[in-house]
């Protein structure tokens, strides 16, 4: 049994009196070890001034990066999509590197397991989402906490916040494919 298993069983005890029922003591005690499951949690690092697309100590190649990206703001999601008729998450990423010559694979899952990951998202750098090891999501880090990104269907490309709940939950990383 582990040691966090042991500790909660002993508090348990401790806690318990003849009132009190068993399945709520259960509840507790189920509560505070999801509690600790979400501890290991990242965080999402950024490292910026604020909105960057005005290139302020930006290598070209990031601005171009970004600036595709802003181009195609409004873009229906599509599923599978790669081009200005429809994007998926992944197909805008692909075609936003390639204006600067960057072939990424077509899945933001391949792309997540064949780039090195960074510690700290700069603008322009890809963010990644999903669960244990798995992404589902990517996005292109564009300053000042932002992301644009395919968000799904019935949606278009757009702009989100880092701070939202479900992607401070849901991020796995990020990786910066140009030098």
């Amino acid at each position: 049994m582990s040691l966090a298993v042991l500790s909660v069983s002993r508090l348990s005890r401790r806690w318990q009196t003849p009132d009190t029922p068993r399945l709520s003591m259960l509840a507790v005690l189920l509560g505070l070890l999801l509690l600790a499951g979400c501890s290991s949690q990242k965080t999402i690092v950024t490292r910026d001034a604020g909105p960057a697309i005005d290139g302020d100590n930006l290598s070209i190649n990031r601005i171009l990066v970004m600036s595709a990206a802003k181009d195609a703001l409004g873009t229906p999601y599509q599923w599978g999509g790669t081009s200005p008729a429809g994007y998926d998450c992944s197909g805008l990423t692909q075609m936003a590197y390639a204006k600067i010559g960057v072939q990424l694979p077509r899945t933001s899952n391949d792309q997540y397991h064949s780039l090195d990951e960074i510690d700290v998202a700069r603008p322009g750098d890809l963010l990644f989402f999903g669960a244990g090891s798995r992404a589902t999501h990517v996005g292109i880090y564009m300053g000042d906490r932002q992301m644009i990104h395919a968000p799904g269907s019935g949606r278009t490309v757009t702009v989100s916040s880092l701070d939202v709940r479900y992607w401070k939950r849901h991020y796995l990383g990020a990786a910066a494919p140009t030098q």
